[in-house]
């Protein structure tokens, strides 16, 4: 079917149009793969709201590592929401020491990962795969080397999949601006 990219900032609407676009053309047909992680009771509160946005009917995958392999035992449903793409890659750069975010390989591996995530949703050619993610090129560069790191990784793996997507969007202040338009 195809690829869609939703990326936007910080409490843009990026989740919540995605998930209309998930509802419009999934119905109940969906597959929510979630990859947040509660490591605070902040966290845990931005989850919750997550979950109960989704319709009851919705299948859902809480996986933050492990994508393709993990999503494999699930059904075939038409639309596979991933939210999000950027917290996943995030998870795999805090899967690191500290002292190896900067180091080449290290943003190779995750690279590669992304090229294996994306190749995968290329081949499930029925399905239509949302990816929702962070677009971290507009804040400046980040003042930690943990931030650099998932600026630099984050940024490479958006512009690979919107080289792969069929459609692209950015969400700013709620409102959707069409970067890449496919034949749907």
């Amino acid at each position: 079917m195809s690829i869609v990219l939703v990326m936007g900032g910080v409490r843009s609407g990026k989740s919540v149009y995605a998930e209309a676009l998930a509802r419009e053309r999934g119905r109940d047909s969906v597959l929510y793969v979630a990859t947040g992680r509660a490591v605070d009771e902040e966290m845990a509160q931005r989850i919750e709201q997550h979950q109960k946005r989704r319709p009851a009917s919705w299948e859902s995958c809480e996986e933050s590592m492990v994508l393709p392999a993990a999503l494999k035992v699930y059904s075939k449903c038409k639309v596979v929401l991933l939210d999000s793409y950027s917290g996943w890659i995030a998870n795999l750069l805090l899967s690191y020491p500290e002292q190896q975010w900067r180091v080449p390989h290290v943003q190779q591996e995750i690279m590669q990962q992304v090229r294996d995530l994306l190749g995968y949703c290329q081949e499930q050619s029925e399905q239509c795969w949302i990816l929702v993610s962070d677009e971290v090129g507009w804040g400046g560069v980040a003042p930690t080397p943990l931030g650099r790191a998932f600026q630099d990784t984050v940024g490479l793996a958006n512009q690979a999949a919107a080289e792969m997507a069929d459609e692209a969007y950015l969400i700013v202040a709620g409102q959707p601006i069409l970067l890449k338009e496919g034949d749907r």
